[in-house]
């Protein structure tokens, strides 16, 4: 088995285990096995009783908060595995710096993931922080809410039920983002022709109300992908892409999206598909195959989304992916999704878009489906296939979103999507 972004290898204990540490403790769980090179070749721990105190005093010593861990110790092979738990006082130092996890290294935070550790750690939400704007306006969050909610307007009450106020009696960002006009960035939105060269049309919604970019970014998709067609005596909306399943990544990109950072969500507009890219990637304790696959659910801006779930933009917290993949149900091609550290992109596929696959990528197609998981092993087996044949087709389906892999290392498997 090989390093991953959740698992490291120490041949000997040395001081260099102890930036693993911060980088666990700050962004999610892992383990740090002793004893094992870098290869995963076991070579064992000598006086491992010893080496577990010695492990403890460094980490005591070193690591500010004291990190919640565990060690033990396999007598076959003199092993030590520790194991470290993503903690709720961050951020957690080594030597004065907080470190995360990079692919198998662990290297130190930039100024701003730093802060989101701090707000973190003491439990508060950049959406929360007081907002120098001190000339808000809502005109356009109250049409909203009226047409909507039916209220009759909104005034001090209403904005603080909202969760608009700081404990300090200020408008906090939150209010900022869904006030008429704010400093934040917003939504780039660009359909493109052929290529990415030809651009056919171009709008950015920026320092205005995120209800407002929701908006004309739906109005936009409709100029594009919406056209009614004459069936007899009606007249019948067609979708190129799901209104459903735009509606819903659009809102998601708002809601979930990291506000700390100057940065444009970026909506790219193809004959056959749209790509909807958020900053910010997972929120933290939230895994791919959970985003993905569970109803596990972690609001990365709550105010935001409360505001959007009670406007009907979002349905039930924690389905929105189910969502957008139910709009596809009928179809060939499904929506993909490419998560990364700092961002995620959704890709809506037209619905006249057909599978374009080789003969051995389409015998894998026939042997995977989307309840059972197989590995490249088994999947090698069943199909008589050498483990490069197998692998290529892999990666191959993988790359144009037709599969999906899970895991990681030896226990990684892959099903249709």
């Amino acid at each position: 088995m090989k390093e991953t972004r959740i698992l490291e290898y120490k041949s000997e204990v040395t001081n260099s285990f102890l930036k693993t540490v911060s980088a666990f403790s700050n962004f999610g769980t892992g383990k740090i096995l002793f004893g094992i090179a870098d290869d995963g070749t076991v070579i064992g721990i000598d006086d491992p009783d010893q080496k577990c105190l010695e492990i403890e005093n460094k980490i005591n010593d070193s690591i500010s908060p004291k990190p919640d861990y565990a060690l033990s110790i396999n007598r076959l092979n003199n092993v030590i595995t520790l194991d470290i738990n993503e903690g709720r006082y961050k951020p957690y130092l080594y030597k004065g710096k907080a470190y995360r996890r990079s692919d198998t290294a662990s290297v130190e935070v930039d100024q701003i993931e730093l802060k989101r550790l701090t707000l973190e750690g003491n439990n508060i939400y950049f959406e929360s922080l007081a907002n120098e704007d001190k000339n808000m306006t809502f005109d356009e969050l109250e049409k909203s809410l009226i047409d909507k909610l039916g209220i009759t307007g909104v005034n001090d009450d209403t904005l603080r039920t909202l969760g608009f106020y700081t404990k300090e009696g200020r408008l906090n960002n939150a209010a900022s983002l869904l006030a008429d006009k704010n400093n934040f960035s917003g939504i780039d939105v660009a359909r493109f022709g052929k290529s990415i060269d030809e651009i056919l049309d171009r709008e950015s919604f920026i320092h205005m109300s995120i209800i407002t970019q929701y908006d004309k970014a739906l109005t936009m998709y409709r100029r594009y992908y919406q056209y009614e067609q004459i069936k007899g005596a009606d007249r019948v909306l067609i979708e190129r892409v799901p209104e459903k399943a735009f509606r819903e990544a659009v809102a998601n990109a708002l809601v979930h999206r990291t506000w700390d950072i100057n940065a444009n969500i970026r909506i790219s507009m193809y004959e056959d598909k749209i790509e909807i890219s958020s900053p910010g990637g997972l929120p933290s304790g939230i895994s791919e195959d959970e985003y993905l696959h569970g109803n596990i659910f972690t609001l990365r801006n709550p105010v935001l989304g409360n505001i959007f779930f009670r406007l009907h933009y979002i349905e039930m917290f924690g389905t929105g992916i189910k969502r957008i993949v139910d709009a596809y149900k009928d179809c060939q091609i499904k929506p993909r999704f490419e998560i990364k550290d700092n961002s995620i992109t959704v890709t809506l596929p037209a619905l006249s878009a057909t599978i374009s696959v080789t003969s051995d990528e389409n015998k894998l197609l026939e042997l995977l489906t989307s309840e059972m998981r197989y590995s490249s092993s088994e999947i090698a087996e069943k199909l008589n296939w050498s483990k490069d044949k197998t692998v290529r087709n892999l990666n191959n389906l993988l790359d144009a979103g037709y599969v999906i892999k899970y895991g990681t290392g030896r226990g990684t498997k892959y099903s249709k999507k």
